[in-house]
């Protein structure tokens, strides 16, 4: 998360996603190789769509930003770090419940924080009570519960299949702005909506078994 807001203040929105958005492809080949799940054609498949989809959202909705080499560098770490947190959780989900595990790695990302605990008391003090609250909203429902929601999907499905889902993330962004921000999205980004649902689909179908 370090990396990826930092990456995000050197970097338009449109190069962060579109660099972000190779996670699913880590957690994929991943978790064929240490997790045994093997290379389903259908899943890479319907991911290579799912990613083009992404590309087409994220370059519809740039800021138009200059994208520094830094800023690329660190999306990418951050994919990385990311990919290898939910091959590593999957295994961890057999000892643990998923509200065990989510705690667990809070409590984890809270003490590699402290170094900047006397900064945060300082910023509190003059930070007006909105951007206080954006922050205890952001801790308790897109980390602790959509964390835990996380790892209860996980716990029941494959890595790589869980991995290919968050391919959902940029239209239900898209749709979330129309709504909310009353930020219409273009041709262009309605394509790439539609690409990213397509390619989620094709990754969660199944063969069909001749009788």
């Amino acid at each position: 998360m370090v990396a990826l807001n930092w990456g995000e203040q050197l970097v338009d929105a449109g190069t962060a996603a579109m660099v972000i958005n190779i996670g699913p492809v880590l957690i994929a080949l991943l978790s064929g190789i240490f997790l045994a799940e093997g290379f389903p054609p259908r899943l890479f498949a319907g991911m290579a769509v799912s990613f083009g989809g992404a590309i087409v959202v994220g370059v519809s909705r740039s800021g138009g930003g200059g994208s520094a080499v830094l800023g690329v560098v660190l999306c990418l770490i951050a994919a990385a770090a990311w990919a290898i947190s939910v091959v590593v959780q999957k295994p961890a989900l057999k000892y643990a419940s998923p509200l065990q595990v989510t705690t667990f790695g809070c409590v984890v990302g809270m003490i590699a924080c402290l170094p900047f605990a006397g900064q945060l008391g300082a910023e509190l003090i003059s930070a007006p009570l909105s951007a206080t609250l954006s922050v205890i909203y952001i801790g308790v429902f897109p980390t602790a519960l959509a964390f835990t929601a996380w790892a209860y999907a996980l716990s029941r499905t494959e890595a790589g299949r869980m991995g290919v889902t968050t391919y959902v993330v940029p239209t239900l962004v898209v749709l979330m702005s129309w709504l909310a921000l009353g930020e219409v999205p273009g041709p262009l980004t309605i394509l790439g909506g539609v690409l990213c649902l397509a390619g989620v689909a094709v990754s969660r179908s199944k063969p069909r078994t001749r009788s």
